[in-house]
C-alpha cells in the first residue's frame, strides 16, 4: 500500500496553523512565512533582525530586543507552479502506457496564517507565544494525470504552538528558550493500477499526530549598529496514525473495490515513526547609515535524517519508501531603506539548495529543486505603537529532472515508471500588523 507511505512522507512535511502551506517557497517541505518583514528581506534578517514579535519564530532571543509589550498577526499568500514536462510513465513491466491526456501541472494556493505576542515581565526577563508553521506541503494534479500512481493530491496542515522565555544576561545580550508543540494533520491519495492500465482505484489516507520540541536561541549587540543572532530548532518526533479508504473510478474498478478480493484495496490502519528535521540560523544586522541597514543570513536544515520511511500495517504488513535526502543550506542578503520616518523600504534576495540529491529521489508530491528568490516590501509605521508591512516575494525555481524507476521487486512496482522534468516557480505576498500596548 504504497500510497500509505507517500501520505507519512508528506507528514514530514509541517505547516500552515488553518490552511495548507505549498513547499514552493523554501527547500524540501519547508515554509518560512511567519513574518512579513522577513520575507520581504528574503530571510536576510531572520536569526539578527528582531525587529518584531514575529521573529521569535525564527530567533525565539528576538523579543530580548522589544521592550514591553507586543502583538503581532500576520498571513501570507502562496501561489505555486510547477508542472512536469516532457512526461513519460508505464507500468513495470511496459505493457501499459499511463498517459490519460490529464494536465501535469500540481502547483496549488495556500494561506499560511501567524501570530506572536510577548510580554516584559521583568527587567530581566521576557515572556512570549508564537503560533506559526514551519514545515508544509500542498499539490494536486488530476485524477487521470500520467504520475498518478505516484501522487494525486497531497495535504498537509499543522499548528506549532511556542511558549517562550528570554532572559536579558545584560543590556546587549539575550538568550532564549522555546517549548514546541506541534500538531500535523495530513491527507494523500493516488491512482492503484488493478491490472489493466485504465480501470483505476483510488486510495486516499487520512492522519493525524502531535509531536513536541524546542528552540534556543542568543541575540548579541556587538556595537550599537551591528547585532548577531544564532537560532537552533530541534527535531520533532511523530508518529503519525492512520486509515486507508478506496473507489474505483469505473464499474470494473468499483467491483474490485467492493469485492475485497485485492489485498491493496481493502480498508487498514497503520503508523510510522517520523522526524521534522532540525534547523538553525545565524546572521548579522548593521545600521550602516541613520537611512540604511544591510543584513545576512545563513539558515542550515538536517534534511540527511530524512532517509527512509516505512509505514506498518495493523496486518502485519509494511512498507517502506528511500528518500536519502541531504542537508541544505539556504543564503540571504538584503537592505532596509528609511524614505521617511514612517515608510521602511525593504528587499532582498536568497538562494536555497535542494535536498533532493538527483533524480531518481525526487517524486510528484514533492518535486524540489534549487531555487533563488528576490523580494521587496515596505513597513507604514502609522502611529509610535502600530506598524504595518508588505512583502513581495517571487521564486526562481531550477528545472528538476525525475526518474522514479520501476522493477518487478523494487518500490515502484505498483507505481510504474514515470520521468519527466519539472518547471517551478512561485509568486507570495505576505502582510501583517504589529502593536505595541
Amino acid at each position: 500500500m504504497h500510497y500509505k507511505t507517500n501520505k507519512l512522507a508528506i507528514a514530514v512535511a509541517i505547516a500552515s496553523a488553518s490552511l495548507v502551506a505549498s513547499q514552493a517557497f523554501a527547500s524540501g517541505f519547508q515554509v518560512r512565512e511567519q513574518s512579513a518583514k522577513t520575507l520581504a528581506n528574503a530571510l536576510s534578517n531572520a536569526a539578527a533582525g528582531a525587529e518584531d514579535v514575529s521573529f521569535m519564530a525564527y530567533n525565539p532571543a528576538a523579543i530580548g530586543n522589544i521592550d514591553g509589550n507586543q502583538v503581532s498577526v500576520g498571513v501570507a499568500y502562496i501561489d505555486a507552479d510547477f508542472e512536469l514536462k516532457n512526461a513519460e510513465a508505464s507500468s513495470a513491466n511496459g505493457a501499459f502506457d499511463y498517459d490519460d491526456g490529464g494536465s501535469r501541472q500540481g502547483g496549488q494556493s495556500a494561506v499560511v496564517p501567524s501570530f506572536a505576542v510577548k510580554t516584559q515581565a521583568s527587567e530581566r526577563i521576557d515572556l512570549g507565544l508564537a503560533i506559526f508553521s514551519p514545515y508544509g506541503l500542498a499539490t494536486e494534479y488530476d485524477e487521470d494525470w500520467v504520475g498518478r500512481y505516484h501522487a494525486i493530491e497531497t495535504e498537509l496542515t499543522t499548528i506549532d504552538i511556542q511558549p517562550t522565555v528570554n532572559f536579558r544576561v545584560t543590556d546587549r545580550w539575550s538568550v532564549a528558550a522555546g517549548l514546541i508543540a506541534e500538531h500535523g494533520d495530513a491527507t494523500l491519495s493516488n491512482a492503484i493500477d488493478i491490472g489493466t492500465g485504465q480501470d483505476d482505484v483510488i486510495g486516499t489516507v487520512e492522519g493525524d499526530d502531535w509531536g513536541y520540541g524546542y528552540t534556543l536561541g542568543t541575540l548579541f549587540q556587538v556595537t550599537d549598529r551591528t547585532r548577531l543572532g544564532l537560532s537552533y530548532r530541534s527535531e520533532i518526533d511523530l508518529t503519525l496514525d492512520g486509515d486507508a479508504s478506496f473507489r474505483g473510478t469505473t464499474s470494473l474498478s468499483e467491483g474490485a473495490v467492493a469485492s475485497g478480493a485485492d489485498s491493496r484495496i481493502v480498508d487498514r490502519g497503520g503508523k510510522a515513526e517520523l522526524t521534522t528535521p532540525a534547523n538553525a540560523n545565524v546572521g548579522i544586522f548593521h545600521q550602516l547609515t541613520p537611512r540604511l541597514a544591510l543584513m545576512a543570513n545563513a539558515s542550515w536544515t538536517d534534511w540527511s535524517s530524512f532517509e527512509e520511511l516505512k509505514v506498518e500495517f495493523d496486518d502485519g504488513s509494511n512498507s517502506p519508501t528511500t528518500e536519502n535526502w541531504n542537508d541544505s543550506w539556504a543564503y540571504s542578503v538584503g537592505a532596509n531603506y528609511a524614505l521617511t520616518d514612517k515608510w521602511l523600504l525593504r528587499a532582498g534576495a536568497g538562494y536555497d539548495e535542494t535536498p533532493v540529491p538527483s533524480a531518481e529521489f525526487r517524486t510528484p508530491r514533492v518535486p524540489d529543486a534549487d531555487r533563488t528568490w528576490a523580494t521587496l516590501g515596505a513597513t507604514y509605521q502609522a502611529t509610535e505603537n502600530l506598524g504595518v508591512t508588505a512583502g513581495y516575494m517571487h521564486v526562481f525555481g531550477d528545472d528538476g529532472d525525475i526518474d522514479q524507476e520501476a522493477t518487478a521487486t523494487n518500490e515502484n512496482a505498483k507505481k510504474g515508471n514515470l520521468s519527466g522534468t519539472y518547471e517551478v516557480a512561485a509568486d507570495v505576498f505576505a502582510l501583517s500588523m504589529d502593536y505595541r500596548f
